[in-house]
């Protein structure tokens, strides 16, 4: 071949711009015979077949090392490792059982984008017909080449990118592509530019899109990775899905707690030595203490609320894809979405007609009782009209398609309407005079339809003048409009006007709403144009009233219209370089790219491509914006109790550390044996830990701003809570200890005992950072109520039966001395609900976007 024409900007310009017989000519073929058998083969060999080649993705083991890599998994190794070393083999194989569910989620999870290519591969027809050989044969699609003359009819799905050398009526669905939501007709002598987007290329056909009406023949220019959809493919290749925000957060954590146990650690060691205890003692209480000071059931917390929020949101028609994505939506701060389908219905209707006699109706108000095509004007006469004037069947899609649905549901009977009134001759529409004729043998003589754009059918007619200001009204509402006249032939009269649209989904105003009480900015991404995009977005609210309209000057805004793939991606990329977590929908090819790089990708269950799930984190199953919506308050939910588990861990771990460091400058040596701190750790953290997971969400969970976005899990404020819940715990064991050593009690004891029951305690009281404990029934978590109950039996058994009272070197308490630890152990849970009171009285009406936590802090939770 003499010019590349594969190229989108070759020597010679790109293909949609230049004459189809030049372009065929330039690759070497006649279009009346085709390819020769030997030289489609001999191009094959040089191009490669028609297909999306994948890359190899690594093996597994190089998955599953990467994952071990990761922060919060290394702080759990080490952890399994010092848990092995003193002997606790049960939580080390807890710790290890974790650490795989955890690697298994991120090795499958690391996979989707090979299963999103995978899908585009299959959006090509697997036969096409072409000439070759001066012959019309049908092939492989994946035999297509450039050079290779392809003959479309209404239903191919189209297997390379061509150009269009002669059309019939070719209309085009490129919404998979473009986003556009109604069928485009081609037109090969059409003057594209070189800078024009692929929705505005009508001399072409692109790989993957539907022939919906009429028949054409092109002329391959590209295939394979070369077509719009491998550039697609390489896209999705480009970018790879982000980091949620809680796996973020997670890594962050796990850096400042492993820093913070290992210098608490070395601390008492250090201490224990320098007061003459035994180096093997003080080494095996510092690694327990290492074990004890990070809570290693935090993976198992995460893991359970995640798979519970993914759960609940399945009940809610939201599949969830990817666990992490759970929590992250959460996190959105802009919600993009696409306009078809998500907003919009996602099909083209008859929304509305205008007459000049009765003006505007709704079709849903449209009455048929009056004259027909033969007696008159009217409702009844214009959609009689645009059945005649009509080569669709019933059931069709695409502008004729739903025309002759709007009849039907009118009432019309549309094949007696066609056998009454047969057609005897017609004019087909095309791209140049954008009008379709008819004639039609009736009893009064041969009658004549016109139906077509507005302002050629206008210039045919008279009484134009309202019609024109109705034109201009439907159009400005991002409006298709269709005039359609009738007559004798040759004196056709005005019938009236019909407007088509994708219409807006009736719950998505409400949805775009609720997003933006919940602090969410929504924005609208679609590859139709400005003037459908901006009526869409002020339907839905996206746009509010008074709103200017959208310009295409500031990198963010509300509505951006006419993107493609590549435009998508940078969209997305631009909010999240300022600062915003951003949860994308879509469900169309062109959409694939930016839903895997947007932080939260969200697809259609219904009508989105293969493609656009793969590449997603989660499916809905109604297609539905409010969906969306509550997902997010279930990922809000998600990191509300994963905060309370940290804080409320985090706590216990202090506690145990400032114990073991303060003990020795209270004439206690080794105030807790090594067992002794593994078993309260066990049963604080075990149990219910995984119970805090399943906590009901606070009733503000979607009236509030969403988390800032680099606002880690550990806060500064919630560090202080941690600081003084910690303290409180330590200062109340520490007390009751020396009033025990005092009089002779069995101290180590009976401050071990009130070290777990003071944890326990604090459980309870993370159930709400407002409401009263006692206020809160039972069944709204009975889990953790089951788990405090279990983990309070495991201490009693550690004091009580002989076999682990010897283990775990315990005393048998008294009535009077347990009576005493459980009183101690619930200071910190006292001091806690009378800070919530307090905390209610001053703020009786709690601020949107703020929720008081248990010592008075105002951070979102």
């Amino acid at each position: 071949m003499s010019v590349d024409l594969s190229t989108p900007r070759s020597a010679v310009g790109p293909p949609w711009t230049l004459p189809g017989m030049h372009v065929a000519e330039a690759l070497g073929v006649d279009i009346a015979t085709g390819l020769a058998t030997t030289e489609a083969a001999s191009r094959l060999s040089t191009t490669g077949p028609n297909d999306l080649p994948t890359e190899p993705p690594r093996s597994v083991l190089q998955s599953v090392l990467a994952e071990l890599r990761e922060t919060m998994i290394l702080v759990l190794l080490g952890a399994a490792v010092l848990t092995a070393v003193t002997g606790d083999l049960a939580d080390c194989a807890v710790i290890l059982l974790v650490i795989a569910v955890n690697t298994t989620v991120g090795v499958v999870q690391e996979r989707r984008a090979v299963g999103a290519v995978a899908a585009l591969r299959t959006l090509s027809t697997p036969q096409c017909t072409v000439r070759r050989d001066e012959t019309v044969q049908r092939i492989p699609t994946t035999e297509l080449v450039p050079g290779d003359v392809l003959q479309v009819t209404e239903g191919d799905v189209v297997g390379a990118d061509a150009r269009l050398i002669i059309t019939h009526e070719l209309q085009v669905d490129e919404a998979l592509l473009t986003g556009e939501s109604l069928p485009t007709a081609r037109d090969p002598n059409c003057d594209c530019s070189a800078e024009a987007p692929v929705a505005d290329r009508t001399t072409m056909l692109h790989a993957g899109t539907l022939v919906v009406h009429g028949t054409g023949t092109a002329v391959v220019v590209a295939t394979g990775v070369a077509t719009q959809l491998g550039h697609i493919a390489r896209l999705l290749h480009e970018r790879s899905a982000p980091d949620t925000p809680l796996q973020r957060r997670l890594a962050a954590l796990g850096r400042r707690l492993s820093a913070v146990a290992a210098a608490g650690c070395v601390l008492v060691v250090l201490i224990g030595l320098l007061r003459g205890q035994p180096w093997e003692l003080m080494v095996v209480a510092g690694i327990s203490l290492a074990v004890a000071a990070i809570p290693e059931s935090l993976p198992a917390v995460v893991a359970l609320a995640l798979a519970g929020g993914t759960k609940r949101m399945a009940a809610r028609g939201a599949i969830v894809r990817s666990l992490p994505a759970v929590e992250a939506l959460g996190s959105v701060t802009v919600l993009a979405s696409d306009k078809t389908g998500t907003l919009t219905i996602g099909s083209t209707s008859c929304v509305a007609l205008w007459t000049p006699d009765g003006g505007d109706l709704a079709m849903d108000a449209v009455r048929i009782d009056g004259p027909g095509i033969l007696e008159g004007t009217g409702p009844r006469a214009l959609l009689q009209a645009a059945v005649l004037c009509n080569d669709a069947h019933p059931g069709a899609a695409g502008t004729e398609g739903a025309l002759l649905a709007a009849a039907a549901a009118a009432g019309i009977d549309v094949v007696a309407l066609r056998e009454a009134l047969p057609r005897t001759r017609e004019v087909p529409f095309d791209s140049v005079r954008r009008e379709m004729c008819t004639w039609h043998a009736a009893s009064d003589g041969e009658k004549e339809i016109v139906k077509g754009a507005p302002e050629v059918v206008l210039r045919k007619v008279a009484r134009t003048a309202s019609a024109s200001e109705v034109v201009e009204r439907w159009t400005a509402q991002g409006r298709r409009v269709l005039a359609v006249a009738a007559g004798a032939t040759g004196a056709p009269i005005l019938l009236g006007l019909l407007a088509l649209a994708d219409p807006v989904r009736p719950e998505a105003r409400e949805a775009v709403r609720a997003a933006r009480a919940a602090g969410i900015r929504t924005i609208m991404i679609t590859g139709d144009h400005l003037g459908t995009a901006t009526a869409v977005a002020r339907a839905t609210g996206v746009l509010a009233d008074n709103d200017p309209p959208p310009d295409f000057i500031h990198a963010l805004r509300s509505v951006y219209a006419r993107t493609d793939p590549r435009g998508k991606l940078d969209i997305v990329a631009a909010w999240q370089r300022a600062g915003h977590i951003v949860a994308m929908t879509g469900d169309g090819v062109n959409d694939a790219p930016a839903l895997r790089a947007a932080d939260v990708g969200v697809a259609m269950g219904r009508r989105g491509t293969e493609v656009a799930k793969e590449a997603a984190d989660l499916v809905l199953t109604d297609d539905s914006l409010g969906t969306v919506v509550a997902a997010v308050a279930e990922g809000r939910r998600v990191f509300d109790n994963i905060r309370r588990f940290v804080r409320y861990g985090l706590s216990g771990g202090l506690a145990e550390i400032l114990v073991m460091l303060a003990g020795p400058f209270l004439a206690f040596p080794l105030p807790l044996l090594p067992a002794q701190i593994l078993w309260v750790n066990l049963v604080t953290h075990g149990l219910p830990g995984v119970a805090i997971g399943a906590e009901q969400p606070e009733p503000d969970v979607l009236r509030r701003a969403p988390r800032p976005p680099h606002e880690g899990i550990l806060t500064r404020r919630a560090g202080l809570e941690v600081l003084a819940l910690g303290t409180t715990v330590a200062a109340s064991c520490l007390a009751l200890a020396l009033w025990a050593a005092a009089q002779d009690r069995p101290w180590q004891t009976m401050l071990f005992a009130t070290l777990a029951l003071a944890q326990l305690g604090i459980a309870l009281t993370t159930r709400s950072d407002r409401c009263a404990v006692w206020r809160m029934s039972p069944a709204g978590n009975p889990f953790l109520y089951a788990a405090v109950a279990l983990s309070a039996a495991g201490l009693f058994a550690a004091i009580y039966l002989p076999g682990l009272r010897d283990l775990f070197a315990t005393t048998p308490l008294g009535p009077g001395e347990l009576g005493l630890a459980v009183a101690a152990g619930a200071v910190p849970a006292v001091l806690i609900e009378i800070t919530k009171a307090l905390q209610r009285v001053r703020l009786r009406t709690p601020g949107p976007g703020t929720s008081s936590g248990p010592m008075g802090s105002t951070d979102p939770v």
